[in-house]
């Protein structure tokens, strides 16, 4: 069987976990404080804090923004359901606008004629590694006065315009859940260049704590600490953060081998009339998170039916990122929404397994696969 995708973990990562259990330190500690700093370095941003996963990265981030109860933020709804969910949390209203049909992110279009008095951000995901247009965005935010908050839970190693994902906004939101490019198990970091956003982020995500537990234990003189606001329990563990400096070492080299995966499916599936690849813009630098092949009206077999012979000849797929408010929690809320490209996408699309190392015979046999089912439909 050829899986969707599975981490790349090595004897690395087990002997950095295993020495940071053996100190002693299991919870937040000097090893999140070292992978913060590295991940800061690596995209580019002043500051980075780690947190549980990219969701509380995103609650967080709401927060600290100043998002709140009546506020709206506008947002894709072919995204994962925790974007709208952790606009959901702060007690805002996400509103659901339209992507572009060529790259899967949010139409700057669109989300202008979805803004309102309410509109207060805009909360924009770089769906599946590919790089959203940063400076449209930034541009329209800041003529209406809003803020932007970049979902860029799939998007670490890709960069925009010739910099990595993480410095061109005021808050960005990562993940490192095993799906992901990188990861710890679970876990998340939240990068930038802003330090009242950066001290408060750091409150909020341990009980709005004042001083942290491993400043109070390395601490030569008694310290008591106060809990200045009403926080979270959003912490990553050193025993995580020790898996995730290895995982950071290797980032760059990783996004490497995948986008090698991306260019021999390019390569191969070019010829075919009736698929449309994915769209990497010459300025922009995606770390293919996922590969997502979209199924024309002249495709010979519909989405599902594909999928499940793929399956039957050992080839795990997965379908189009889902809409958000095609799903019980939001649609029975929701009347009267239009996103034909959003819905169309998700109906239409398939992602095919990348994963680091595939070899070359795994990236034949889903190439050749894909190619002979294809194929036999046409002639039979």
């Amino acid at each position: 069987m050829i899986p969707i995708a599975k981490p790349f973990l090595s004897k690395e990562e087990a002997q950095a976990a295993y020495d940071t259990i053996l100190t002693g330190w299991i919870t937040q500690g000097p090893k999140v404080m070292e992978f913060e700093e590295k991940f800061a370095a690596f995209t580019g941003a002043k500051y980075a804090v780690a947190v549980s996963n990219c969701t509380t990265a995103l609650h967080l981030s709401l927060i600290v923004a100043g998002i709140g109860t009546g506020d709206e933020v506008i947002c894709p709804s072919m995204s994962y359901i925790a974007t709208a969910n952790a606009i959901k949390y702060v007690g805002a209203t996400p509103v659901f606008a339209e992507v572009n049909p060529r790259d899967y992110n949010l139409d700057v279009v669109d989300v202008e004629k979805k803004i309102t008095g309410k509109t207060k951000a805009v909360l924009l995901v770089h769906q599946m590694g590919m790089p959203a247009d940063i400076d449209a965005f930034k541009e329209l935010c800041a003529q209406y006065d809003l803020k932007l908050i970049e979902d860029a839970a799939c998007a670490a190693g890709s960069a925009y315009k010739g910099e990595k994902i993480g410095s061109h906004s005021e808050l960005v939101c990562f993940s490192f859940h095993p799906r992901k490019v990188i990861t710890t198990g679970d876990g998340g970091m939240i990068t930038t260049n802003r330090k009242d956003y950066y001290d408060r982020l750091k409150l909020l995500r341990q009980h709005g704590m004042s001083v942290n537990d491993r400043v109070r234990h390395t601490s030569e003189k008694v310290i008591f600490e106060d809990h200045v606001e009403v926080g979270y329990n959003y912490r990553l563990t050193d025993i995580q953060a020790a898996v995730g400096i290895k995982q950071l070492e290797k980032l760059d080299w990783i996004v490497q081998e995948r986008r090698k995966v991306a260019a021999a499916y390019n390569s191969a599936f070019r010829d075919l009339e009736f698929i449309r690849l994915p769209l990497e813009k010459e300025e922009d630098f995606s770390n293919y998170q996922s590969y997502s092949v979209y199924l024309k009206d002249s495709s010979p077999v519909d989405r599902n039916t594909l999928m499940q012979k793929l399956l039957d000849m050992g080839i795990a797929t997965r379908r189009g990122i889902m809409n958000s408010h095609r799903e019980t929690a939001y649609k029975e809320s929701i009347e009267g929404l239009d996103l034909p490209i959003s819905e169309d996408l998700q109906d239409r699309s398939i992602l095919l397994p990348v994963y680091v190392p595939m070899i070359d015979s795994e990236i034949s046999f889903v190439i050749e696969g894909f190619r002979k089912l294809t194929e036999t439909i046409v002639h039979t």
